[in-house]
């Protein structure tokens, strides 16, 4: 991490993170007594980024410069130093590079307490620290003439003929330990090559960019090297954290399966058991809430997507003996399910006295009709019982979650235990239309009857909702609204392409491509490598999205939006075992011609057309797959 300028200064976030921790937080190059001026950042992949500076080697020489440094860094440690002159003489250039680091944790970071750098010695072509929280070293090729450790200083002097240049490389590593590689650096991937053109040149970048960045951020469970999943985001959340990751890998599913099962497998090793209240259930963090509600346990929600992604996962193509081999884990959410909903109708949060939210209810809704789906599918028993719940919440849910106004109504965000409903509107809602996929192509039903859902799309294309960049997380007529508030008001990438895909799907293609061009054109501003999240501020002629100083980028919920919101437009529900595939394009085509190619359905490559008219063509799609109408 580091500012546009290059130099790492050991101030705020600046340094190269291993495990959550800063290996090293200050690396300063001079070149002839001066630092370079910045002339140019820019990523130049999800892993990797070049900076360039120039400088003048005399004086004299006029005001061009003749010395270029460029800089390029990579995630796994390594940064490439490269010194290039355009002068007409030869130049002698000494070259100092200033090395510290605190060995601080990201929390302590983040919260300011770091402490101060520690002492350096020298050590094997370069310096190293060391203290109770471990160790770090930085080495250089060529070794430097001159390591200096008590002013933590690697000195070399280049001689540069006309046109010519000199190289330093340096490598961060713990003892003993060799630089990081990532995963999609070292295995074959288990997401598709797919690639997006069409009449929106920015849809070819948006997927090319996603991809990448998905690839950067897959992680290998060390334990069970062939089942790999997404870590959450860089830099605050660099590991597994469950409920992202099976939301990204939902929402990768039209790139092929692998992941899914990679991440289902995992997260299965870690799932509960016993005979507790917990029993079943995939452990998780707590996550902020926003200004109206408690923090809510990421561990439902996790729980609750585990049989929605393995009972969508099949219908795309995931083989049947592996899922039957997960099938068990999934009963056992089912289980935690039912056993902690108890005689009631809700699911209660998990936390004594806490409320009951809208959002879990639609978690809960769509695990319990797609688990039903997946056991009836093995002749497995508790899928009736499932049914039975589900059809009884919606019911209830119709008239207990549904606050009539004067502006036709809203879902309440929760009910309070004393029964009273807390009315904000919130990008929550949208999981209300995420209602997920069945056989023969069909949506489940939703929790909200077909008045109640054109009243939600509306409030969700209106302006207090749409900034014009996405959806914001909170509406700004709601009290606590903060256009950088992360669960308050920032436009959240991975809701807003849920609520495209919902929107689409319950025929509102108007607030549907809304919020499509607007999540492009930030794409478009962002370099097309979606933040996890941006400020909700409402966009004007001539104006930008404003970065977020805490969200990830590139975050894994992000990327894999980009996903949802391409596939959308083809509207592909496939039903792998029934050897089928329905296609419900977008009508109105709001990117105009779009063409999919390399998806995987039913395990084999998968391409398709969706015309100016909204009328959608395969292409390319596995032997004997049948198109249903």
């Amino acid at each position: 991490m580091s500012t546009d300028q290059g130099q790492l200064t050991g101030r705020g976030l600046d340094g190269f993170y291993r495990v959550g921790r800063r290996m090293l937080s200050r690396c300063q190059i001079r070149v002839a007594g001066r630092e370079p001026l910045a002339v140019q950042a820019r990523m130049t992949g999800a892993d990797r980024a070049r900076f360039v500076g120039t400088l003048r080697s005399s004086p004299q020489a006029g005001p061009d410069p003749d010395v270029v440094v460029e800089r390029t860094r990579h995630a796994d440690g390594t940064e490439r130093i490269t010194l290039h002159s355009a002068a007409a003489r030869p130049l002698r250039l000494p070259v100092e590079v200033a090395l510290g680091t605190d060995l601080a944790d990201l929390g302590a970071i983040a919260s300011g307490t770091a402490g101060p750098e520690l002492p350096a010695t020298v050590h094997d072509c370069g310096l190293r620290w060391s203290s109770a929280k471990g160790s770090s070293a930085v080495t250089a090729d060529p070794p430097p003439a001159d390591a200096l450790a008590s002013a933590g200083l690697l000195r070399w002097e280049f001689v540069l003929p006309p046109g010519g240049s000199a190289t330093i490389e340096l490598r961060v590593r713990t003892d003993g330990a060799g630089p990081v590689r990532a995963v999609g650096r070292a295995a074959t991937s288990p997401l598709a090559p797919a690639r997006a053109a069409g009449d929106d040149p920015g849809v070819e970048a948006l997927l090319r960019t996603s991809l990448e960045d998905l690839q950067a951020l897959l992680l290998r469970d060390p334990a069970h090297p062939s089942d790999i999943h997404l870590a959450a985001g860089a830099p605050w959340r660099c590991g597994l954290a469950p409920a992202e990751a099976l939301a990204a890998a939902r929402m990768t599913l039209p790139l092929g399966t692998r992941l899914a099962a990679g991440t289902l497998r995992t997260l299965a090793r870690t799932q509960l058991r016993g005979q507790g209240q917990q029993s079943g259930m995939i452990p998780a963090p707590m996550r902020d809430a926003g200004t109206h509600l408690p923090p809510g346990c990421t561990g439902t929600e996790a729980t609750l997507l585990f049989p929605a992604l393995l009972a969508e996962a099949r219908r795309w193509g995931l083989p049947e003996p592996e899922t039957e081999e997960l099938l068990p884990a999934a009963e056992r959410c089912l289980t935690w399910l039912r056993t902690s909903v108890g005689d009631g109708t809700y699911l209660p949060d998990p936390q004594p006295g806490g409320p009951v939210r809208c959002e879990t209810q639609a978690h809960a809704h769509r695990a319990a009709l797609l688990g039903a789906d997946l056991l009836d599918a093995f002749g497995r028993p508790g899928g009736a019982e499932l049914r039975h719940w589900a059809g009884a919440l919606r019911r209830v849910f119709r008239a207990d979650f549904w606050i009539d106004d004067l502006g036709g109504g809203r879902p309440a965000a929760a009910r309070a235990p004393d029964g009273r409903l807390v009315p904000h509107l919130g990008a929550a809602a949208v999981h209300l239309l995420d209602t997920g996929l069945l056989g023969g192509g069909e949506q489940a039903p939703g929790l909200l009857d077909r008045v109640q859902t054109e009243q939600l799309a509306r409030l969700l294309g209106g302006p207090a909702m749409d900034s014009g960049w996405g959806l914001r997380g909170l509406g700004v007529k709601e009290a606590g609204h903060n256009p950088f508030g992360h669960r308050s008001g920032a436009v959240r990438v991975h809701e807003t392409a849920l609520a495209v895909a919902g929107l689409a799907t319950a025929d509102y293609e108007k607030e549907a491509s809304a919020l499509l061009r607007g999540v492009l054109a930030a794409a478009a501003v962002f370099g097309h490598r979606l933040p996890d999240m941006y400020a909700g501020e409402r966009r004007t002629d001539g104006s930008a999205p404003l970065p977020h100083p805490a969200a990830c980028h590139p975050a894994a919920t992000a990327a894999a939006a980009a996903v949802v919101l391409l596939t959308t437009l083809a509207g592909i529900r496939p039903d792998a075992p029934a050897g089928t595939v329905t296609l419900r394009p977008v009508r109105s085509a709001p990117l105009g011609e779009i063409v999919l190619t390399g998806l995987r359905v039913a395990g084999a490559p998968f391409s398709v057309r969706v015309s100016r008219l909204g009328l959608a063509m395969v292409e390319e799609a596995a032997d004997g797959l049948q198109l249903r109408a």
